[in-house]
């Protein structure tokens, strides 16, 4: 049997201050992300704002897509001739085919010379006329006879023949003819005499 006293065991040392102190410290902790609330909010208005645009882009081009494409407006001259070509048709009739010739004639006056024909009598429209310098005194002679020949037919009550209906037709067309623009028309460029 082993002697108990002569194997004394020694007690480690007690725990110094410094050694706690050693125990305890751990080492540095990396930082913590904190998450930047603001920075998410500013990435969420500016995708919302995208989507809207894009959106609203969408709707613009579908609107203009489907929107019928317009019809070109036709000159003065263009809806006359129509009108009159129209009003052949009331040839039968003498007072609806001359009322219909002479309103395509006074359409026509309005909208290419701002003449205010339509809301006139025919004695006021010629007195305008001929203080007017928008036509030329030929055009005026012509109006003055086709305008009476129509008031014959629309308030006289006079039966004009088939023939008289479409001398009156003529003379709206020429009336017409005579006042359009015309084209303008370029007169060839003549080549350079090359002297040798």
């Amino acid at each position: 049997m082993p002697n108990n006293s002569s194997a004394l065991i020694v007690p480690s040392e007690p725990p110094t201050d410094t050694n706690v102190a050693e125990a305890t410290l751990r080492d540095i902790k990396p930082p913590v992300h904190i998450p930047d609330y603001w920075l998410y909010l500013w990435i969420a208005l500016g995708v919302l704002a995208l989507v809207i645009i894009g959106y609203l882009l969408w709707r613009y081009w579908l609107k203009k897509a489907l929107q019928p494409k317009p019809i070109p407006v036709l000159p003065p001259h263009v809806r006359a001739r129509r009108r009159l070509k129209e009003a052949m048709a009331h040839i039968a009739d003498p007072k609806l085919f001359v009322s219909a010739v002479s309103d395509a004639v006074r359409l026509y006056l309005e909208e290419s010379f701002d003449l205010r024909a339509p809301e006139r009598t025919t004695e006021e429209f010629l007195y305008e006329l001929q203080t007017s310098n928008r036509l030329g005194e030929n055009v005026k002679g012509s109006l003055n006879e086709f305008l009476s020949r129509c008031d014959l037919v629309k308030f006289a009550k006079y039966e004009p023949t088939q023939a008289e209906l479409e001398d009156i037709h003529n003379a709206a067309m020429r009336i017409v003819e005579e006042t359009e623009p015309k084209p303008f028309s370029q007169s060839p460029v003549q080549p350079s005499l090359q002297q040798k």
